[in-house]
């Protein structure tokens, strides 16, 4: 019991059994198990059977020790029946603790299905409550809008009687200047129309903005011809009518910003033209800028900006493309048509009076250059009152503030804005000083132009068509100018000062429409231009007849005085010294006359030809000058061998030749600072074939006429019968091919004329020798030793007169030693091999034959040498002179 004890015992175990059971345990050997203890002990066993003698020795102590072992055993069992009472407790309350923990498990588990119901319920709630507040808003909405549309009726001054039958207008309550309350009912009234037209259906019963076909140029806007002014419907839905009486409220609305607009502005151009008379009596241009035609429309600019900034604000809100917009662009598209022609109107007459006037005080030239500065200048003003009615203030009144920098005090920034809203009633002058003169060198010019560039409403094509509607004056008084005229310098003239003027006008956008007009004009002035320079070419090159007094070479040459027609300008305002001596001035006349004479000894046609070159060069496109000056060389290098061959017939060989030689020589001089290639493609037609090929199409039975593809009878005929025969045109080498023919026409022209008979000496040698032999060249008659003898003594006489005459005339014709120099080494080459091959048909005739002998072969040889040698002596003495 003691071992049951000692192994059941647990926390709940006495520390006096725990003593015990260690005393009794001490007595046994063997360790305590609970087998062992279930057993009878082994002691009492052998206790009766080996030693029942000892048994009641022992009795007592046995006795003892099972008392005591019971007693242990008793107090272990009740421990061990309170631990299993308390174990089987404890496992009561674990199955307790788990029934409770799945009955919380399973409360969970519901509560967390209930909580996901709620929270299903809960958002289904939410989008039901959401859809009913669409649904509400949605019923609510056409409420708002039904009731705006029957509330905002008195306001504008229409009435809607029987049923919407009828529509009454009368006196508006609202006032445009208003402009919070005005705002506030415009918005209104284009949200019914958007609601109405868009979700209601409207604008397909009663049609969009534009659709009945009606021009934004007229009195109303497009949607008053399409839905307002529509009958009554009675199938018609009612959004769809109450679309129709919004269309008519927005209309009435912008009948109110028209009448303060548009009606304001035709009102004051009446009476402007009433006061002034216009356009009967045009002002003065001096005058213009003060006048009633820009005060009066100053005075109204700012209330007319302030009306037409509302609609402009409002179709930025609404959009471009929303119904509710078109009406006030068809508006802005009126007031700008509107102002544009009330102003084209007072200024037209103006203007053209004043390029008439001066044409008449200053010319063509003058005219153009006042004209365009003119036009300029009015430009710029005009753009500035455009902006003051149509521009964007709040764009102005930034870019004023950054134009005067954060330093700016308020009185400059109220200044500012009393400019940009006009001077009503006050004095204008103000208003035309900031902006500025035409001149681009003002700094108020440069502040102007900055400002309006900032703001881009003046590129409307409205303002941009009425300013080039003005700016055509220049155009029509320009044009009509120039079909009178034929003097290439004017029209050079004009050319030049329209270029100018127009890079003044590009430099700032705000005067467009002045440079696009200059434009014009100077497109005209070319064509004219061209036309007269092609006329003056083909008059005075291409259909020249020289006379007498112009083929008089070398008459010409000969110092004949310029003549007095050429006007020389006056020097001496412009140098601003001091005035010269007589001797200094007959220098200066001596070189101007030593220059006209040799201009006038040029031959007529390549003078005009490089008269009008040099005067179109810097006026006239690249390419069309090139094809002008390609056919002026041709035609001139043509009239050239003409004239050359003229004075050929009239003075000689030699002139013939130098007159060629130093025009070419001249012409290409003065090509060379054009910089120009002189080069073409012509293309022509060649019909050769033609006939070839029209017999192919006839004797074609099975022609295709109609077939769509390149077997068609026609374009085969077309294609076979008809070629393009394209040509390169190159003048310049022309040019250099014609002075090089002519240098060696020349060259050979002078070398037979020194030679004299000598040259025909050599040249018969040659045929009689041609064909290798010498026999014959020994029998002939011109190889006799006397006459031989007898030509090189003639030759040697006539050198010295015909060398003098070479020189003269080369001297008279070439100025220049080194093209002296280039033209007379090739003769002197030729000479020396022309006596060279003379003296070598000299030694193949022996001696004692045809009057040949040693001492008559030694002297001609002598004078072929001695002839040889002054002619290099006289060319090198010629040359060194030079």
């Amino acid at each position: 019991m003691a071992r049951i004890a000692a192994l059941t015992a647990g926390p709940w175990s006495s520390a006096n059994n725990i003593e015990e059971q260690k005393e009794s345990s001490s007595d046994f050997d063997e360790p305590i198990t609970l087998t062992a203890a279930m057993c009878p002990p082994k002691s009492a066993t052998y206790t009766s059977s080996n030693n029942s003698s000892n048994d009641s020795t022992f009795s007592s102590v046995t006795d003892q020790k099972i008392n005591n072992t019971l007693q242990n055993t008793i107090n272990a069992t009740q421990n061990l029946s309170t631990l299993i009472q308390h174990i089987a407790s404890l496992r009561l309350a674990l199955r307790a603790s788990i029934n409770i923990a799945n009955d919380v498990s399973e409360r969970h588990s519901d509560l967390l299905r209930h909580s996901g119901e709620l929270s299903a319920a809960a958002e289904r709630l939410q989008h039901e409550e959401q859809v009913l507040t669409r649904r509400a808003e949605e019923i609510g909405k056409p409420l708002k809008h039904y009731d705006a549309v029957d509330r905002i009726g008195p306001l504008v001054g229409v009435l809607f009687k029987e049923g919407g039958r009828v529509v009454v207008r009368g006196i508006a309550k609202l006032h445009v200047d208003n402009d919070e309350e005005f705002v506030r009912v415009l918005q209104e009234i284009d949200e019914a129309v958007e609601y109405f037209g868009e979700d209601g259906g409207g604008a397909e019963v009663f049609g969009r903005p534009g659709s009945g076909g009606v021009s934004s140029n007229s009195r109303r806007g497009g949607r008053e011809r399409t839905a307002s002014q529509q009958p009554f419907q009675a199938n018609a839905s009612g959004s769809a009518e109450y679309y129709r009486r919004a269309c008519a409220l927005q209309d009435a609305a912008l009948e109110l910003l028209r009448v303060g607009v548009a009606d304001r502005i035709s009102q004051t151009s009446s009476q402007i033209q009433d006061a002034l008379k216009i356009p009967k009596v045009p002002l003065s241009a001096d005058k213009l800028e003060a006048s009633l035609v820009y005060t009066r429309f100053h005075g109204i600019s700012r209330r007319s900006n302030a009306l037409i900034n509302i609609a402009r604000k409002r179709v930025e809100t609404l959009g471009s493309g929303s119904l509710a917009a078109s009406s006030y662009e068809d508006f802005l598209t009126l007031c700008r048509n509107t102002y544009c022609g009330a102003r084209e109107t007072l200024l037209t007459t103006t203007i053209r009076s004043h390029m008439d006037i001066l044409k008449e005080r200053h010319g063509l030239v003058g005219m153009t250059r006042l004209a365009s500065v003119f036009l300029i200048r009015l430009c710029t003003i005009e753009t500035a009152l455009y902006l003051d009615f149509f521009g964007d203030p709040d764009k102005r009144r930034q870019t004023t503030k950054k134009a005067k920098g954060p330093t700016g005090d308020g009185d400059d920034e109220k200044a500012a804005e009393e400019n940009e809203g006009g001077n009503e009633g006050g004095d204008d002058s103000t208003a035309f000083k900031r902006l500025g003169s035409s001149s681009s060198h003002q700094p108020g010019a440069a502040i102007a132009s900055q400002i309006l560039s900032e703001d881009a409403t003046y590129r409307d094509a409205e303002f941009q068509s009425m300013l080039g509607s003005l700016c055509s004056a220049l155009h029509r008084t320009i044009r009509r100018g120039l079909v009178s005229v034929l003097d290439l310098d004017v029209l050079c003239q004009v050319v030049s000062v329209l270029r100018e003027e127009r890079s003044a006008a590009n430099s700032t956008s705000t005067t467009l429409a002045a440079a696009r007009a200059v434009s014009g004009v100077i497109q005209d002035a070319q064509e004219r231009l061209i036309f007269c320079a092609n006329t003056s070419l083909h008059k005075e090159v291409v259909r020249f007849k020289p006379t007498s007094a112009d083929l008089n070479y070398p008459g010409k040459l000969l110092g004949e005085k310029p003549k007095a027609a050429i006007i020389v300008g006056d020097e001496e305002g412009e140098g601003g010294g001091a005035p010269k001596t007589e001797k200094e001035e007959a220098e200066v006349n001596d070189a101007v006359a030593a220059q006209l004479r040799i201009y006038e000894s040029w031959f007529p046609p390549m003078r005009s030809v490089l008269r009008i070159l040099s005067k179109i060069f810097r006026v006239v496109e690249p390419r069309v000058f090139e094809d002008i000056a390609l056919s002026a060389v041709q035609a001139c290098t043509k009239s050239l061998k003409d004239g050359s061959s003229h004075i050929l017939r009239a003075s000689g060989q030699i002139h013939a030749d130098l007159f060629l030689v130093k025009h070419l020589l001249i012409l290409r001089e003065q090509l060379s600072p054009f910089d120009i290639q002189l080069r073409s493609v012509e293309r022509q037609l060649d019909f050769s074939e033609a006939g070839k090929a029209v017999s192919r199409f006839l004797a074609n039975r099975n022609r295709r006429l109609f077939s769509m593809s390149t077997e068609n009878a026609l374009v085969t005929l077309l294609r076979e019968g008809v070629s393009v025969q394209e040509s390169s045109v190159d003048s310049k080498r022309d040019l250099e091919d014609c002075l090089r023919s002519a240098c060696n026409d020349f060259i050979e022209h002078t070398t037979s004329t020194l030679l004299g008979p000598i040259s025909k000496f050599v040249d018969q040698c040659k045929n009689a020798s041609s064909d290798g032999s010498t026999d014959v060249l020994r029998k002939e008659s011109f190889m006799n030793g006397i006459v031989v003898k007898g030509m090189f003594g003639s030759a040697s006489e006539n050198l010295e007169s015909e060398l003098g005459n070479v020189s003269t005339q080369m001297k008279l014709y070439l100025e220049n030693a080194s093209t002296l120099s280039i033209l007379l080494k090739p003769v002197v080459r030729k000479i020396t091999r022309a006596l060279e091959e003379a003296k070598r048909f000299i030694d193949e005739v022996p001696n004692d034959e045809n009057d040949w002998n040693s001492e008559l072969r030694e002297e001609v040889l002598k004078s072929a040498s001695a002839f040889e040698t002054r002619v290099k002596a006289a060319t090198s003495i010629k040359q060194g002179s030079n």
